[in-house]
């Protein structure tokens, strides 16, 4: 089932991420679909968090997509190599978004083993925002798609997270602070990361 438009829409950004641990990431380019299933996570609390583009109501073009309505895919450009996928959440004007930072791959194996440039799959060959999009074939120019797609429908490229029902304790989910935020002070320590060494 994909993730409902209710999902993305609440106003609770860090329970959102949390809850996103266990989805499936999928893609589909080019008529050929892959997918990894979420292990790690980050929320990023909108103008209010000192870690967050949009932190203090900034607007940019590259931001405006943070401020669209919940379910939207924001993915930037990172180092002028990484495309970074995040899921927009709560509603239009609010700028929440949640960074998807690893997954464990599903289907599809040998596309994602060709777009990462590997032989065979390695423990971390998923964990890391930018190996996400690699894997996934996500490109920064997707930024701004809706993930609220139906996949019998699609007729062109599309994003979505499905729930498979794929069970994670509460216990083995660990609250962490966010890397590489140091520049946010006091915010760069919130429990805003969430990881399972489960999946």
């Amino acid at each position: 089932m994909i993730l409902p438009y209710s999902f993305y829409s609440r106003n609770d950004v860090v329970l959102i991420a949390r809850e996103m641990i266990g989805k499936v990431l999928v893609s589909r380019f080019d008529g050929k679909t892959t997918s990894g299933v979420i292990y790690e996570t980050e929320a990023y609390n909108g103008i209010v968090d000192k870690a967050s583009h949009a932190f203090g109501g900034r607007r940019s073009p590259r931001t405006e997509i943070m401020y669209r309505d919940g379910g939207t895919a924001y993915v930037y450009l990172c180092y002028g190599v990484h495309s970074l996928f995040n899921v927009v959440t709560n509603k239009e004007d609010i700028p929440h978004a949640v960074l998807v930072r690893a997954v464990r791959p599903l289907d599809n194996m040998k596309l994602m083993l060709e777009r990462a440039g590997k032989s065979r799959f390695e423990k971390k060959t998923g964990d890391g925002p930018g190996k996400v999009s690699a894997l996934l074939g996500i490109h920064y120019s997707h930024t701004g798609m809706s993930l609220l797609c139906i996949p019998s429908n699609l007729k062109h490229d599309g994003i979505w997270i499905e729930d498979r029902e794929i069970i994670v304790p509460d216990h083995a989910i660990a609250a962490l602070p966010r890397i590489g935020v140091q520049y946010a002070g006091k915010d760069a320590k919130l429990p805003y990361r969430f990881r399972t060494e489960l999946l």
